[in-house]
């Protein structure tokens, strides 16, 4: 483990996939280790707060998250953040209670734009795989079950979307279409790739950055005293605005060029080694 380990950390917010969990054949069958659970218990017992911060929907990232001592979790990629974990059910995180709760925070836009913007580039590009994520459900043009098994979906023509604040919008472009496609995205829009396939229009102030920002403002928490772990594109800015940022060496390389420090990979429990080695040096 590098030197430059800092000994005044009062917080360790982890992205999921590629990240935490162990990799799998199947999105389903990618796994939180044992080990990870420890070593995230015994950093909490320590006096140190824990976050995840994951691109997932609440559908797929609460069991995870219902396995760890979160104190805060960022879903959907800065969409939505829960500042109660150990308390918020289902329900109340996918917009059947309401979503001005004090504990909740929803960053989005609304249903109908996300139709029209969708229907936009679909008179482009009429063959692609398009969809808006809103209250856990995938309106989509395309069967999600190719991706995500257990999801909730939806067919639509993007003219039947309930009304509503949507998450994101997610597209499927084939690589040929990512110059076109690019010049395409309105710019009340940001884009995020996820895993080089699946592209994310975001309203510009949901994304693992103004979601650090948030959350070190609500805990009172200093971004100095803040390391972040992470393995994508969408995970450099957090990386990069927190007080140290940590790449599993499995990362994108553009994420490990820009880190703090490189920790094992995800499949080696990288980041609960990480948290091992600060243990046996600071508490």
């Amino acid at each position: 483990m590098a030197t430059g380990m800092p000994a005044d950390l009062r917080m360790v917010v982890a992205d999921l996939d590629g990240t935490l969990l162990h990799d799998g054949e199947t999105f389903e069958q990618r796994f939180l280790s044992h080990r990870s659970i420890d070593a995230v218990n015994r950093l909490h017992d320590a006096g140190v707060r824990f976050a995840v911060s994951t691109a997932r929907p609440v559908s797929t990232a609460k069991v995870i998250i219902d396995r760890l001592p979160v104190d805060a979790c960022v879903y959907l990629n800065g969409a939505l953040i829960d500042f109660e974990p150990a308390h918020s059910s289902y329900d109340q995180l996918t917009g059947k209670n309401p979503v001005g709760d004090a504990d909740l925070l929803k960053v989005g836009f609304s249903s109908e734009r996300a139709c029209a913007v969708c229907l936009m580039l679909l008179e482009e590009f009429p063959n692609m795989q398009v969809g808006i994520v809103m209250n856990d459900v995938r309106y989509t043009n395309f069967d999600v079950s190719m991706y995500w098994k257990t999801q909730t979906w939806q067919y639509t023509n993007f003219r039947d979307v309930p009304e509503g604040t949507a998450d994101k919008i997610i597209l499927f472009p084939q690589r040929e279409q990512w110059g076109r496609l690019q010049q395409l995205i309105p710019d009340d829009f940001e884009v995020n790739i996820s895993e080089g396939v699946m592209w994310m229009l975001m309203n510009p102030m949901a994304n693992k950055q103004h979601s650090l920002y948030t959350l070190a403002s609500r805990m009172h928490i200093p971004l100095s005293t803040i390391a972040s772990f992470g393995d994508d594109l969408i995970d450099i800015a957090m990386l990069r605005e927190s007080g140290w940022g940590v790449a599993v060496s499995n990362a994108n390389p553009d994420v490990l060029r820009i880190a703090d420090e490189v920790c094992p990979a995800n499949n080696d429990d990288g980041v609960a080694q990480w948290i091992d080695a600060y243990l046996r040096r600071y508490r």
